[in-house]
């Protein structure tokens, strides 16, 4: 039966049933026909007015003020409400009753001490929730990071991507050996980068640009001209958070989707710059965006968007389109941190 009923109406029946016995109880055998008309009227005015302020306070979105505002709306949805209240019960008991009501005062604050619990309560509750919900999508977060982290390593040790790199590598130690030392410094960047991943949340743009740079030097050996690369980086973004390894997932898209699918190959264009108060990535390469694929595309492109949503909220967003006939976009905007 109570599993149909909200945890809301469940608590208004258990709070005022409670408020009823109490009353009932405290009467010491004063049980009088117009006690009870006039307990059953302060019920179902309770009842009314704290429903009526409980659904305009929603509508507020109160969650997202700060303490200070926060508090100031208790204490307005308290006044409020014990003032209907008392405004209802007075009607009643004048109209349908009639019984005279003759001290307001002492009427309204009377409902004031019996609303103070209610909404004591009603606030306490939503701050606990929001509180447990915070620390829930901050387990999330972590969880999305590493399942991230776990991926990259997965695609960076699968062996098409060691075979490339390593052949790449052999066949540069006759004709350059020093670029081949270089090759295999870069390769172990990455994959000591991926492995010693630190637990934080974000990283400097710096770092991030750091592991990209490897990455696409050993790209650059086994494309050699096909591939061409433009960097576009505001000094000032070097020190800026992002999230691990964000930008090593969609340059890596860039090249598994785009260059490796084009004869000719192609470019990528990538870019830091300042937009106010966001942060603005954004790559651009050659190729089509086709949207998800059986080949795992959809991953890197959605824990990005999960991610940045979990850390930023609606102040983030995140957008891969078509530029042109030839040349797809992503574009991540971010609040500086």
């Amino acid at each position: 039966m109570f599993k149909h009923i909200s945890k809301y109406w469940l608590c208004q029946i258990l709070g005022w049933l409670a408020y009823f016995l109490i009353n009932t109880y405290a009467s010491q055998g004063k049980n009088t026909d117009i006690y009870f008309q006039r307990l059953f009227t302060i019920m179902l005015a309770g009842i009314l007015a704290t429903h009526v302020f409980r659904l305009l306070v929603r509508r507020l979105d109160w969650q997202s003020y700060p303490l200070e505002k926060q508090l100031l709306v208790f204490f307005v949805m308290w006044i409020g409400s014990g003032t209907l209240m008392y405004a209802v019960y007075y009607l009643m008991v004048l109209y349908v009753l009639t019984d005279e009501v003759t001290d307001i005062l002492g009427g309204l604050m009377t409902f004031y001490l019996i609303l103070t619990p209610w909404w004591g309560i009603y606030f306490l509750y939503h701050i606990v929730e929001k509180s447990r919900m915070a620390k829930m999508d901050q387990l999330t977060l972590q969880a999305t990071v590493k399942e991230l982290e776990l991926k990259t390593i997965k695609a960076q040790l699968n062996p098409h991507f060691i075979f490339n790199a390593l052949n790449s590598i052999r066949a540069l130690v006759d004709e350059n050996p020093q670029r081949a030392r270089t090759a295999i410094t870069e390769l172990s960047n990455i994959l000591r980068s991926s492995m010693a991943a630190e637990k934080s949340e974000t990283v400097s743009m710096e770092k991030e640009l750091n592991i990209v740079k490897d990455y696409l030097a050993l790209e650059t050996i086994r494309f050699e001209e096909r591939l061409r690369v433009t960097y576009d980086i505001d000094p000032d973004t070097l020190g800026l958070q992002v999230p691990p390894m964000m930008l090593q997932t969609l340059v890596e898209n860039a090249i598994k989707h785009g260059i490796s699918k084009e004869i000719s190959g192609g470019h990528v264009y990538i870019s830091s710059k300042l937009k106010g108060l966001q942060h603005e990535i954004m790559i651009e390469n050659t190729g089509q965006f086709v949207g998800k694929t059986k080949n795992g595309h959809g991953f890197g492109l959605e824990s990005t968007r999960q991610r940045l949503s979990l850390l930023f909220g609606n102040r983030a967003s995140f957008e891969i389109r078509n530029k042109s006939a030839d040349l797809v976009e992503a574009k991540v905007l971010m609040p500086i941190l």
